[in-house]
């Protein structure tokens, strides 16, 4: 097996502030393997750009310790720089600077010798649809094409490892859908490995084969988007009956098929999180109809990642300060007074 293109070993970071000491990260380890696209998920705060700044050599670890691209962040960190992208939250370029030369003057600062700097920018400005706008300033493009070029940027010197701080923070959906469909391209093409956080819940949830979730510093989930919701969340189900006796002789039934606590909602529903709700669903309403009890609504509502952040913390990502998307994929719906 190939060498993690990340190790992180026991990774911790303390702030200062006056006689307080702040604990932002702490003893984090994990690994990633190369060609992976991991997805670092939690509020403001929670330690994740600290994560990703001692990873990058931006800053040094309180203790720890991590090998990225092979190489010790502490003692080899020209060596780790010379082989990874980052892309921060703020913009790259130099306002005053033209796109295709801020791009050649990204290269010859990385070594790369000035016909592949040339062949590379060329490359990158195709490939991020950049094209229509070489000869403009980086003042002049708007955020969507500011973050394309901060990517471009990052990729100049054809890095192994790209890591993005939020790459579409501020962007508006259409800007967002672009730049995925670019990073997602220039991965495929080069192989490129790519370590991320963001707010946006359902870029994780879509885009990333693996998904870990930071809090208070510590990493408290590691897993695929699927596996994280399957154990920890569960799909959501509600019944509606057609009387207040037909909801409480419902509850035994639910509760023994569903095989998780089920929660009376009003005189007339019932809810319940569940395993494989989609294949759930029919069944427990056959089995309440063979029991007499009419089921008059039912919906079931797949899980996001913030229910299973909810399920970890107590709390959702919206209510600690992230940003948290609204389900609305419903698999299964009878509306009223229509069981058929």
């Amino acid at each position: 097996m190939s060498t993690p293109i990340i190790e992180a070993n026991g990774l911790t970071k303390q702030f200062t502030r006056g006689k307080t000491t702040v604990d932002a990260v702490t003893d984090v380890s994990f690994e990633v393997e190369r060609g992976a696209l991991v997805a670092f998920l939690g509020p403001n705060g929670a330690g994740k750009s600290t994560t990703i700044r001692m990873l990058t050599t931006l800053i040094p670890p309180t203790s720890g310790g991590a090998h990225v691209v092979g190489y010790d962040i502490a003692t080899q960190a020209h060596a780790v720089r010379a082989r990874i992208g980052y892309v921060g939250q703020g913009t790259s370029g130099s306002f005053a600077q033209r796109v295709r030369d801020e791009l050649l003057s990204q290269g010859a600062f990385y070594g790369v010798g000035k016909r592949e700097s040339r062949e590379r920018a060329d490359s990158l400005i195709e490939s991020l649809d950049l094209a229509t706008f070489g000869d403009r300033t980086v003042q002049q493009l708007s955020g969507g094409q500011k973050r394309r070029l901060d990517i471009a940027l990052g990729l100049m010197h054809a890095p192994p490892l790209l890591f993005l701080d939020e790459p579409s923070t501020g962007l508006d959906p259409q800007s967002r859908a672009n730049l995925w469909q670019h990073i997602l391209s220039l991965r495929e093409q080069h192989g490129t490995t790519v370590f991320l956080t963001t707010h946006y819940l359902e870029e994780a949830d879509r885009y990333a084969e693996r998904v870990m979730v930071m809090d208070g510093g510590r990493v408290i989930a590691d897993d695929t988007a699927a596996g994280l919701k399957a154990t920890l969340a569960g799909d959501a189900i509600t019944l509606g009956f057609a009387t207040p006796a037909d909801a409480l002789a419902a509850i035994p039934v639910v509760d023994r098929l569903a095989a998780r606590a089920v929660t009376q909602l009003d005189s007339l529903t019932l809810a319940a999180n569940v395993e494989d709700g989609e294949r759930l669903l029919p069944r427990l309403i056959r089995s309440l109809d063979a029991e007499g009890l009419e089921v008059v609504r039912a919906t079931g509502v797949p899980p996001t990642l913030d229910d299973v952040f909810l399920a970890l913390t107590g709390r959702s990502l919206r209510d600690a300060g992230g940003e948290a998307t609204t389900p609305t994929s419903v698999y299964a719906q009878i509306p009223s007074g229509d069981q058929s």
